[in-house]
């Protein structure tokens, strides 16, 4: 029996993709819906489901045998960030895999030579694998150790027990693996109506100008002076920040008298609940009389007005936790009851278990989460920014926003408490900030990309660590991976980064090829000038790339991280032209055994290669209409 579309079909227990086996022995009880595009893009797709009996809040499907063939994952490797991995086989898979690229030798393509969107006759089909929503109900892949391709499928609530279990995952297939993953994006879009692709999103304008903020520069400890010093030291230096993020550290907040502290000294008190929408008594201080404002709220106030004005900034944001704070809100505040919140602890999947809870995740579940109740979560995120709105916050980063999913139990379950928190912040957010003005952060899990229309920039990666020497090749190695991912669904955000580090320069580069915002998080006094020049105008403005730097085509399945040969491009568009980034990413990657980033190489071999006006992608899209195909390279490097 054979079902499916042009390309995609199960035929007698194997998944077909243009003649060439991708999954074998697959099992009886997988289905597959096909989705024929109407568009004019070489791409076709289907729905993968299971027969079953329908029950339980966890369950696990074996779909078939993934053997021989090259792939990329983005999984979860702490529950609230992903990264990539490579293999060749179905044990290879990571738990908490939200994307899967596979490569297959098309051997119907090696007869009839059929031609991407590059005009370059293609010998690769691509294959791309997204697990999906379906109800209530949240599917990721992992693999077995029969090489198998397995569904896990969760609600995160024992109480919701009952799926449909027909459109578990979508896959798709075409000679570009840009364009089929794309178009398997916006297909779901079409057909679960329940989030937008970024092309119908609105791209904050914050993104276009340099920027500072302020965690790296005093973790916790900022202050106003600590604000004034800083943008000081800029304007000094003769740059000037358009926006500023004032992070962790503004809000009033106090940890339960039974609570755990949890403190490091480049952290926050992870215990800590908030206890008032408003600012706390740093910034309501006067610096010249060294008193608290009589009014409340007239400190930020005051601040963010005189630092608009002196130092020329456009846009001031402030940080805030999905839940207001780490802890969530303290139920017993005065401030906070009328929110009708309850302390409620986490629970993690099996899954972030198995790939490692990090210490931020297992303090919270040690403390316990003040949860405000689902119907009131617009009430409290409409408070929160209508009050910053009207001391002159421009918008907000939310940050922690994978915790939603461990708080499922006896509200609907995971899929259904994100949905009803994201609804309730986007709507907060056009009310209150008219550019759409959000950074989300610690966000990646699909509960959320599946369930926001409007926000429109997503952080892509974790931290830039500036104390830790094995992570940067790693950071920029994960951006890049990441964002032939989430760039489909928001802008990314490659992270701020020292402008005076010894990673410094590499950090600047892949911002500069990354098509993201540039913003450092220097200390007052700590700048690297020449540097910063090379990123940003006179003006404050940046000359931003125009799509999400992405690996290029040859890079997708190889390792650069680890594999000691490969190196990393990444490729992207401007108006007129492309661009290229070269990095040498290896001696460093996340360790799955000790659940840290780890140097496996003290000393990095210089590494060669190649690259071709073909390294970028869409590069035609830019070029006029009798191109004949020739190009010129400038190298930045070597100046000519």
């Amino acid at each position: 029996m054979t079902t499916g579309a042009r390309t995609v079909s199960l035929t007698n227990g194997k998944l077909m993709v243009s003649g060439q086996c991708v999954l074998s022995d697959v099992h009886d009880n997988v289905s597959l819906t096909p989705v024929v595009s109407n568009d004019d893009v070489l791409c076709d797709g289907a729905f993968i489901g299971v027969k079953s009996d329908h029950k339980g809040s966890l369950r696990v499907f074996p779909v078939g045998k993934l053997l021989g063939l090259r792939f990329m994952s983005l999984y979860r490797f702490k529950m609230w960030w992903m990264t990539q991995w490579m293999g060749v086989c179905g044990c290879e898979i990571p738990f908490e895999t939200q994307f899967l690229l596979v490569e297959v030798r098309n051997s119907l393509c090696l007869d009839n030579a059929r031609t991407g969107s590059d005009g370059i006759d293609k010998q690769e089909m691509y294959i791309v694998f997204l697990p999906l929503l379906e109800g209530d109900f949240r599917a990721v892949l992992q693999g077995n150790e029969q090489n198998e391709m397995v569904i896990c499928l969760e609600s995160g609530d024992p109480a919701v027990d009952t799926f449909d279990g027909n459109h578990l995952v979508f896959t798709a297939s075409g000679s570009n693996p840009f364009d089929v993953v794309t178009f398997a994006v916006k297909t779901v879009e079409k057909y679960q109506k329940t989030f937008c692709h970024l092309e119908r999103k609105k791209i904050p304008d914050m993104i276009n100008w340099f920027g500072w903020c302020t965690w790296d520069a005093f973790y916790t400890d900022v202050t106003e002076e600590g604000l004034k010093l800083g943008l000081e030291s800029f304007k000094k230096g003769g740059i000037a920040p358009k926006f500023l993020i004032i992070d962790d550290g503004w809000q009033s907040v106090a940890m339960d008298p039974t609570g755990i502290e949890s403190k490091a000294e480049d952290t926050a008190n992870f215990a800590d609940r908030l206890v008032d929408i408003k600012e706390n008594h740093k910034f309501r201080k006067h610096p010249k009389e060294g008193h608290v404002e009589k009014e409340l709220g007239c400190g930020l106030q005051r601040i963010i007005a005189e630092i608009k004005e002196q130092y020329g900034l456009k846009y001031v944001y402030v940080w805030h936790a999905i839940t207001g704070y780490w802890g969530g809100v303290k139920p017993n505040s005065p401030a906070m009851e009328s929110y009708e919140a309850n302390l409620v602890y986490p629970m993690s999947s099996a899954g972030v278990e198995v790939n490692g809870v990090c210490n931020v995740l297992e303090s919270i579940m040690m403390n316990g989460v003040g949860l405000v109740k689902p119907e009131k979560a617009y009430d409290f995120y409409n408070d929160l920014h209508s009050y910053l709105a009207s001391t002159g916050v421009d918008g907000v980063k939310v940050d922690a926003q994978t915790i939603l999913e461990t708080l499922g139990k006896g509200y609907g379950g995971r899929v259904n408490l994100a949905r009803k928190y994201h609804e309730a912040l986007e709507a907060s957010i056009a009310r209150n900030f008219s550019d759409n003005d959000i950074i989300s952060c610690m966000s990646h899990n699909t509960d959320g990309l599946y369930s926001e229309k409007k926000t429109a920039i997503m952080r892509a990666s974790d931290d830039f660590f500036p104390r830790d020497p094995a992570s940067h090749t790693i950071h920029v190695a994960s951006v890049a991976y990441n964002s032939t991912f989430v760039g489909e669904f928001m802008q990314p955000d490659w992270d701020m980064f020292h402008s005076q580090h010894p990673m410094a320069e590499y950090h600047g580069a892949a911002r500069a090829v990354g098509g993201c915002a540039i913003y450092v998080s220097d200390k007052p006094e700590c700048h690297d000038f020449n540097l910063l020049k090379k990123l940003s105008l006179p003006d404050g403005s940046i000359l931003r790339a125009k799509l999400p730097g992405r690996p290029t085509r040859d890079c997708l399945f190889s390792d650069p991280a680890r594999d000691k040969k490969s190196l990393l491009k990444i490729w992207n568009l401007n108006s007129f032209s492309g661009v290229i980034g070269v990095f040498n990413c290896q001696g460093a990657g996340w360790c799955r055994v000790t659940k840290k980033p780890l140097i496996h190489e003290e000393h990095v071999e210089t590494l060669t290669g190649s690259i071709t006006a073909k390294d970028v992608d869409y590069l035609p899209r830019v070029a006029d209409d009798g191109w004949s195909g020739d190009t010129m390279v400038y190298s930045h490097r070597g100046g000519k």
